[in-house]
């Protein structure tokens, strides 16, 4: 590769002020676990047909007409060469903002906490030019790359480093140009064939004449974390933002929420962490008014101090890079108008798979999915950022779920604070009502935390159903004037989807919300601090909701363990699916009075409704695995469940126009609504 000049990247003319708005960094705890999300060792580029031409997705795959040379040929493009997991014997990584690389090895730092993404810095700011500056010592090159949205990409300027007794400054400028649909800015480093080469604070610049924040000196936020009973990881949150000094110096406070009776302030160290942070912690107690009350009280209390620009929406449970939190607020000082600034969910128990980088909403099902068909779980280890060319794609989302989430304080004081509705749909309203306004969300590559994923949840067998229901139409009737005709489907599905799971506590919890939205906005309100309790008694007695711990009181299953499901076609899962309901409805099977069950149901198969075809009684495995529940089988309920669902799903319809003027008019998420509610659980 030819050395092209450090400087002259693009006919830019030198703006006299930058701003730093991206630091490259890498981890220091935790590296076997999450290096690929930071540095990669260098592999040759491998893109398929798909980047270059995108006839190829349109073509259908003839696998029975298929030959030998094109199988071969198929095999051979999922061969690919993949980075090690923690590049060990490639590189090291000296601080928090430097990485050496050993002699005659090559890295990339084309990752998604390290590659800077200029596509959404070009769409939704004001940025014409970016600047990338580095110190390198010993003998190699670092080059700087781009790609576009198709995630074709190409050296932009190569700058060789000979300078074994001091730091050399790497400076290039780069155009925003080409970036319409996506594309990233990101360096390698290759050191010397018998020399290493130390790369360090790397970082992405930018011209501050293009901020649009308008105050003088730098933004500050506040952080609002809201926790209940989960007070070492609440904890371990404020420790690592107190030992994050870049961070702090935009920090007003942090506002800990603590709604719990395990409390943060009673955790070991907690009060040299309280003395660290001083008075950028403001401790606060509470009762449980679940997520959108604890969220909602730091957002009040923002508004109420007057001295934050944003406030940072942060989950208890997760862990941070405190980097990503930066990266949000000088994103958002940069955007055309006031933006929520979301970030990414990365499984905190498979460190390098990014469960989803902001998510679309349905407005004819009124519910979320992926965005632009990129499928949910992708792993950066296996599959690295540059080798991924879908992802070089700018994903425009909906909302962004509030494991992290920043939002400006004009924006809170012109639509409100959460909806008080304890839990579950008030991140996915929020945006919904932000971008009502005028307002979008934008969920920026390289902002993410690590968060428990999914997969050893279920809601359907928790309390949490309840609210699931309840509040998906709430935020419906708030936003959509008339129902989609789809609306009555959805609500009816999602009944026969829990009874075929024969989940009949999650039934009645499903119609008790449907009852409760119909007695009107200011029930909602004013049920919210003891709903949960009486939530939780509506869904005692059933079998599927009596968890059983000690296996050795159960009698043995007549038979192990349920086939696995058969692949099939959309048109054959509806089908069957019709037969299903059809079958539950007129079936006379009973197992309530059953003396041994059927058979065993994982947790995983447990979600899929055909796992229960033919079962009269299963014990089904709970998702964290600590429990089973004897599913019974009981027809006479199942009817009368589907009675009722179609009953309310009909009245809900018959009502809407009225229920949305009522929900719309009641302005539940005003400051002086929450200021209602907060003092009636303080009892002042």
């Amino acid at each position: 590769m030819s050395s092209m000049s450090p400087v002259n990247a693009g006919k830019i003319s030198a703006p006299e002020h930058w701003e730093t708005v991206n630091r490259v960094v890498f981890p220091m705890a935790d590296q076997d676990l999450t290096m690929p999300l930071y540095a990669i060792e260098w592999t040759r580029p491998h893109l398929t047909d798909q980047v270059f031409d995108p006839r190829v997705d349109k073509r259908r795959v003839d696998l029975t007409n298929m030959n030998k040379s094109g199988f071969q040929r198929l095999m051979n493009e999922s061969v690919t060469a993949r980075p090690q997991t923690n590049g060990g014997d490639v590189f090291s990584v000296d601080s928090r903002r430097s990485i050496t690389v050993y002699p005659g090895r090559h890295i990339s730092l084309c990752t998604f906490f390290n590659a800077f993404p200029a596509g959404y810095w070009r769409r939704w700011t004001r940025v014409d030019a970016v600047r990338f500056t580095a110190l390198a010592r010993g003998k190699g090159s670092v080059t700087l790359f781009r790609s576009t949205g198709r995630g074709l990409f190409s050296p932009v300027s190569t700058v060789e480093v000979d300078s074994l007794d001091r730091a050399t400054t790497v400076a290039v400028t780069m155009p925003m140009t080409g970036l319409v649909d996506g594309g990233y800015f990101w360096f390698d480093a290759q050191a010397g064939p018998h020399d290493e080469l130390t790369v360090e604070d790397a970082e992405w610049d930018v011209p501050r004449s293009a901020r649009t924040a308008t105050r003088d000196g730098d933004t500050t936020l506040s952080i609002t974390i809201t926790t209940f009973n989960r007070a070492p990881y609440c904890h371990n949150q404020l420790k690592a933002i107190a030992a994050d000094t870049d961070l702090r110096m935009r920090l007003d406070t942090i506002y800990c929420v603590d709604q719990g009776t395990d409390l943060v302030q009673d955790q070991p160290g907690f009060a040299d962490t309280a003395r660290t942070l001083g008075k950028q912690l403001t401790y606060l107690r509470q009762a449980n008014l679940g997520g959108s009350g604890g969220y909602s009280r730091g957002m009040y209390e923002t508004l109420q101090a007057g001295s934050s620009d944003y406030v940072q929406l942060l989950d208890d449970d997760a862990i941070s890079e405190p980097e990503a939190i930066l990266r949000a607020v000088q994103f958002a000082d940069y955007t055309r108008k006031p933006t929520i600034v979301g970030g990414g969910m990365l499984h905190l128990d498979n460190r390098t798979i990014l469960y989803t980088q902001g998510e679309r909403f349905n407005r004819r099902t009124w519910w979320y999915g992926n965005t632009m068909d990129l499928e949910y779980n992708h792993d950066f280890a296996a599959s690295p950022l540059r080798d991924s060319p879908e992802r070089h794609r700018r994903i425009d989302t909906d909302f962004n779920g509030w494991w992290m989430c920043l939002i400006p304080v004009a924006i809170i004081r012109e639509i409100g604070l959460a909806l008080p509705v304890f839990i579950k749909f008030d991140d996915t309203e929020y945006s919904l009502r932000a971008r009502e306004h005028g307002y979008p969300t934008v969920c920026l590559p390289g902002v993410a935390v690590w968060h428990q994923a999914w997969h050893d949840k279920d809601p359907a067998r928790t309390w949490e159903e309840y609210f699931f229901q309840r509040n998906r139409w709430i935020c419906a009737l708030l936003h959509a004037r008339k129902p989609s005709r789809r609306f009555m489907f959805e609500m009816l599905y999602g009944d026969v989807n829990v009874g075929l799971k024969l989940i009949y506590s999650a039934l009645k919890l499903r119609h008790m919300g449907l009852r409760d939205i119909m007695r009107g906005p200011a029930y909602i309100v004013d049920s919210m601090p003891g709903k949960l309790a009486e939530v939780r008694k509506a869904r005692e007695g059933f079998a599927d909701s009596t968890d059983i711990t000690d296996l050795e009181t159960l009698p043995e299953p007549r038979y192990d363990s349920r086939p696995a499901p058969q692949p099939q076609n959309p048109k054959d899962i509806t089908r069957d699916g019709v037969r299903a309901v059809l079958k539950a409805l007129l079936s006379r099977r009973d197992g309530t009075k059953d003396k041994q069950p059927d058979t065993v149901i994982t947790a995983k198969d447990a979600v899929l409704w055909d796992s229960f075809t033919g079962v009269g009684s299963a014990l089904v495995t709970a998702p964290d695995g600590n429990s089973v529940a004897w599913r019974r089988r009981n027809p006479k309920l199942f009817r009368k469940g589907f009675r009722e669902g179609v009953m309310l799903a009909r009245r809900m319809m018959r009502n809407w126009s009225r229920l949305s003027e009522e929900y719309r008019a009641y302005d539940m998420a005003s400051v002086k609504v929450w200021e209602r509610i907060f003092k009636n659980v303080s009892g002042r």
